[in-house]
């Protein structure tokens, strides 16, 4: 057989003959198969959490179920605003579904699917409610209700096959019900009485709780469900109460928490639980779904309480998932400079040092060079192409001349018809020149590049500088810009059209894509908190925003370019910086081999 370097598991026969072979962090396989996913040796060594796209409605003390790629949550504080509310994940985007029949908080939920579930129990405001519905897709139908009315209770498992437990009446409840797809029944109950207690759980023969109060105790006490009695287990490291959870009694994953606010995650692997990467966002009483190798958590609220709208995504340890390393630094620091090209092959020229710079820097994937300056310093300059043909366009003080790049040395090319600066652009040598700053004010123009002239066509919907853009003279996507904007807009060859916004705004940001089908934005200076940069990172799948792994080094002004497989960030400020660094992002790289 022929030999292939394959994610663990795509491969239908082992290496050796016998069982996979690890070198340098990727998995090798014998196999006859012709196609499969290339592992690079970044994958989450111990798990890691990475942000999605926001719900639309922030809110608390909600229920979740379903799997990552394909949840539905429901009701939330305040009641009865948020109560009734209903969205539905499809791994990438919510959309809000049609509401619950009686709006709820502090309730729980079950489910395999955003296709089919339950919710049960909860708070109406006041008084508590046994009120259970089942949704089929579309729509809620109430159906019978459970034994004892409670809030902040746990359940977990299927819409056929359910349990519930715990919980305030009040006080305290130790009773735990079982869902058949029809009624409930009551069964034996919990050692110890609490209620804001997390759970995990298959169906109605495997659970898992833990956490709670009121006591200290309750607060780490874990107990496992074997379908007919609940066991004490072993507890959790660290004490919280109202914390998400997924996975069942032999498998789970624990996060997040209030009474202090926590991000910390645990993994229990049947007998254990064992600290794990933290959330990236604190919070107690989200919405949670999913597996312990892959759980997703919205919303939620911080202390003091408000509604979030935050999803994370938890990707369990092995699997690939995107990130920023370290590469070499710039010989000269600098912001608000252009730049192309990719993590092996990059080219740096003008910024703002200060003053305005004309040095130009090659890169080889280890180490920047000096090469043959510009022939004017600017910054705040458009940039398109490769490390061997680029465009320098406009700049600040704002100008209409462009300087090409041979690979040797920059000329001086036909100038744009409008002057300005921050101008996004694309590819050479078709190139856009998208938006800037020019005559006092923000600019809608877009100009295009036949490798000898700049033609005006159609504008953007909205003026904009210090915007992004990646993509082809035929197929681009710009977004961010001044003042702080989080509007994207895609070109088709011929007109701008608005689509999905950034989860971030901001200005002075940095990108690379291929067309406006797939793309990366990186960095920028935000208002969250106002004033500030940032290092957010968001990929672009042609249709919405989602957010990812962060750069390192937050910062404004960074230059940079590449695809969502390969990207490169360098410079920024503040304080003003050399720094460069490269994204890599093994789950979107397909290689297929023939014998």
């Amino acid at each position: 057989m022929a030999t292939y370097k394959g994610i663990q598991g795509t491969a239908v026969t082992n290496y050796a003959g016998d069982k996979p072979g690890v070198v340098d962090g990727e998995v090798w396989y014998d196999s006859t198969a012709v196609a499969f996913k290339y592992q690079y040796p970044n994958v989450t060594s111990a798990g890691a959490w990475r942000t999605g796209n926001s719900l639309n409605t922030g809110r608390f003390y909600f229920a979740g179920s379903g799997t990552q790629a394909s949840s539905i949550v429901t009701g939330g504080e305040p009641v009865p605003s948020k109560g009734p509310l209903s969205e539905s994940y499809n791994g990438t985007t919510w959309t809000e579904t049609n509401d619950l029949n009686t709006g709820r908080q502090a309730h729980a939920a079950a489910g395999s699917s955003n296709t089919d579930g339950i919710v049960f129990a909860g708070y109406v405001g006041p008084p508590n409610t046994a009120a259970t519905e089942s949704w089929n897709g579309s729509s809620w139908t109430a159906v019978n209700s459970m034994n004892t009315a409670r809030r902040y209770l746990g359940g977990d498992g299927t819409a056929t096959s359910a349990l519930a437990f715990g919980g305030f009446t009040p006080p305290d409840n130790a009773e735990t019900e079982s869902w058949n797809g029809t009624s409930w029944t009551e069964v034996a109950d919990l050692n110890t009485a609490r209620y804001s207690n997390g759970s995990a759980g298959a169906d109605n023969t495997n659970a898992l709780t833990f956490s709670g109060n009121p006591s200290p105790g309750a607060r780490q006490l874990t107990e496992s469900w074997n379908g007919t009695s609940w066991t004490e287990v072993g507890d959790l490291n660290s004490t919280s109460t109202s914390r998400g959870g997924a996975g069942d009694n032999t498998s789970a994953l624990a996060f997040g928490g209030g009474d202090p606010n926590t991000g910390n995650t645990e993994l229990w692997n049947g007998s254990s639980w064992t600290e794990t990467t933290n959330l990236n966002t604190a919070r107690e009483g989200g919405a949670s779904s999913g597996t312990a190798t892959s759980a997703l958590f919205a919303g939620g609220t911080p202390t003091p309480q408000a509604g979030l709208t935050v999803t994370e995504e938890w990707l369990g340890a092995g699997q690939p998932i995107g990130a920023w390393s370290t590469g070499g630094s710039l010989n000269t620091a600098r912001r608000l400079g252009g730049g192309v090209g990719t993590t092996t092959a990059a080219l740096s020229f003008g910024g703002s040092i200060p003053p305005s710079t004309a040095v130009t820097e090659s890169y080889d994937g280890t180490s920047w060079t000096e090469v043959a300056d510009l022939n004017a310093g600017r910054q705040e300059l458009g940039s398109a192409g490769t490390q061997t043909a680029a465009l320098a366009i406009g700049g600040d003080p704002d100008t209409a001349a462009v300087e090409q790049w041979n690979n040797t040395s920059w000329t001086e090319i036909a100038d744009l018809n409008t002057a300005r600066r921050n101008a996004g652009a694309g590819l050479v040598p078709a190139a856009l020149a998208i938006g800037g700053y020019g005559g006092g004010s923000a600019k809608a123009l877009v100009e295009s590049w036949n490798g000898s002239s700049w033609t005006e066509v159609n504008d953007l919907n909205t003026a904009r500088y210090g915007n992004a853009a990646f993509g082809t003279q035929t197929s681009a996507l710009t977004f961010g810009g001044d003042p702080v904007r989080s509007e994207t807009e895609s070109w088709n060859g011929t007109s701008w059209t608005e689509v999905n916004n950034l989860n971030t705004g901001r200005l002075y940001l940095a990108a690379g894509g291929t067309d406006n089908t797939s793309g990366l934005a990186f960095g920028g200076y935000t208002n969250v908190p106002p004033g500030s940069s940032t290092g957010n990172t968001e990929e672009w799948n042609g249709a919405s925003w989602a957010e990812t792994s962060n750069l390192n080094t937050a910062r404004n002004g960074i230059a940079g370019d590449g695809t969502t497989t390969a990207a490169i960030g360098f410079g920024g400020t503040p304080p003003i910086t050399g720094a460069t660094e490269e994204w890599n992002n093994p789950s979107n790289v397909i290689k297929t081999l023939t014998d």
